[in-house]
């Protein structure tokens, strides 16, 4: 039998290196062609998605940090690897995906943002920011004479300039001769869009364009469990970029003047938003740039598989929601470019439905290394190579568990299709409400946690052929009740296949079935 063109792919032993933002949009790379496309935002990855493959149809499992990057380094999805929501963690034994490239030979590095808590104790070599980290002047965990995380650096300047700065470093000063599997990541563009000075001109005197239900969302658009009944819960769901929201508007967070008229408040909120956050794109593109220069100074490039993303997608705007967490579009799609030299694929576009429990077993493949059983995802590598996979996924699952905490988004799991997404909202969280909580200001003035005020369940469904930004609920028109009980059918077993119901949580699971046939 003939060598595939992916099988040829594992013979020569290459470096990769992993490029991750924190909420980059899809729809803010330029590749990608959303509205923001003609603002040209990311040239350097316009670039490379010119020179490699861009993956169309890419999504997140989970939209928020921990989960994501859990997902991504274990292959998993949220309930076998443990973590479900931002207080979750990941021991050195779980760190799979850096586990199985040390074993296939290589040299593992990871710098940046972590937010896994433990230590990245099988990583070669760390340098992750503290937490979250700070934008300016950012603090490093790394390896040393204390035990972690008392051990750590600090520096002066942009967080997003100094990663790379410590990327370059280590590049430059290898001494293995193994291959090299390093994950830049990079804490930009998450909030509160602190950019470096230098790109305070940027995008000062253009008009970023808005979504078209920015100001007011339409009657066809969500359910009871995002609106209320008689759109009671307006106020009270999903964190707002106008002051729509009782809690927490993105306007008054970045200082609009709340005294001006509703419209033009929200306009400029929008606005102010927007270009904080591109400009946090920019500084990202620009060291990416400088990543990429680095390894042809090296004479690397050629020899360097590189792939860029992000851990999850990001609301900007789009229904009046800042963050990510929701299903909707904007939160769940996952920007996917893949530069790998040995291929012959300079701008091709792949529509392939991956999710986030692909990545690990993409990457393994790619160096011939050896995928775990106990991985949920699947490689495509071929998929880089033009060849088609069979028996490949029609849907991905998501899931988001913290209901009503941070950004007060319900809880909800459902199905992507190419078509069509069906989404129920169950409308109650999974911690115990007997239980202390952490953090008393998520505690509202009634003196109720966020996490255990439930809200309506109700499922939604869009056509993504005829509605791409998901303004018309079609869950109860009679012509789609086919499509309905077809994606319920898949729903379960996806839920059954990768340990994704509640049997742990019976609370949950009482909800959920006293209302499937809703």
């Amino acid at each position: 039998m003939s060598e595939t063109k992916s099988q040829a792919m594992t013979d020569q032993k290459m470096n990769v290196l992993y490029i991750m933002t924190d909420d980059h949009a899809a729809q803010a790379v330029g590749a990608y062609g959303g509205r923001l496309a003609k603002l040209n935002p990311t040239p350097n990855l316009d670039k490379l998605a010119d020179e490699g493959m861009l993956f169309k149809n890419v999504f997140v499992t989970n939209s928020i940090c921990t989960p994501s990057r859990a997902s991504i380094l274990t292959g998993q999805y949220s309930q076998t690897n443990g973590v479900l929501d931002l207080k979750g963690s990941l021991s050195t034994e779980q760190q799979t995906l850096p586990r199985v490239m040390s074993n296939s030979g290589y040299e593992t590095a990871i710098i940046g943002k972590w937010h896994l808590k433990k230590e990245p104790g099988a990583f070669d070599y760390y340098e992750v920011l503290e937490m979250q980290g700070q934008y300016f002047d950012p603090i490093f965990r790394v390896r040393g004479d204390k035990p972690w995380p008392q051990n750590e650096n600090r520096y002066k300047g942009h967080s997003s300039d100094v990663v790379t700065d410590l990327s370059i470093e280590w590049l430059k000063n290898r001494k293995n001769d193994k291959p090299f599997f390093l994950m830049h990541q990079f804490k930009a563009p998450h909030d509160y869009f602190k950019y470096a000075p230098r790109y305070e001109s940027y995008l000062a005197d253009v008009t970023i364009p808005e979504p078209v239900d920015l100001y007011k969302q339409l009657a066809t658009q969500g359910s009871i469990a995002t609106r209320g009944e008689n759109d009671s819960l307006v106020n009270d769901i999903g964190t707002s970029i106008s002051q729509r929201h009782n809690r927490r508007s993105m306007g008054i967070d970045l200082g609009v003047d709340p005294n001006l008229p509703e419209k033009e408040f929200t306009h400029q909120a929008y606005q102010k938003f927007l270009k904080a956050y591109l400009r946090c794109v920019k500084g990202v593109d620009d060291n990416i740039a400088r990543l990429i220069q680095t390894l042809k100074d090296l004479g690397e490039y050629e020899n360097t598989i590189i792939v860029y993303t992000s851990d999850q997608g990001m609301m900007l705007g789009e229904h009046d929601y800042q963050d990510k967490r929701w299903m909707y579009e904007e939160s769940i799609h996952m920007p996917f470019i893949v530069h790998d030299p040995r291929v012959d694929n300079a701008g091709q576009t792949n529509d392939l439905l991956i999710n986030n429990t692909d990545f690990a077993p993409f990457l393994i493949d790619l160096v011939g290394g050896d995928i775990p059983d106990d991985m949920h995802g699947r490689s495509f590598k071929a998929a880089l190579a033009g060849e088609k996979i069979e028996d490949w996924r029609d849907a991905t699952y998501y899931r988001y568990w913290t209901h009503r905490m941070y950004h007060d988004v319900p809880a909800h799991f459902g199905l992507r299709t190419k078509d069509y997404k069906l989404i129920m909202f169950y409308g109650a969280g999974f911690v115990d409400p007997e239980l202390p909580f952490y953090d008393q200001k998520w505690v509202n003035k009634t003196g109720l946690h966020n996490n255990n005020i439930k809200t309506p369940v109700a499922w939604e469904l869009y056509d993504l052929r005829k509605d791409p930004q998901e303004l018309n609920n079609v869950y109860k028109d009679p012509a789609y009740q086919d499509v309905v009980a077809e994606l319920k059918a898949e729903l379960k077993r996806q839920r059954e296949k990768y340990n994704e119901t509640d049997e742990n949580h019976p609370k949950l699971k009482k909800i959920i079935d006293a209302h499937w046939n809703d």
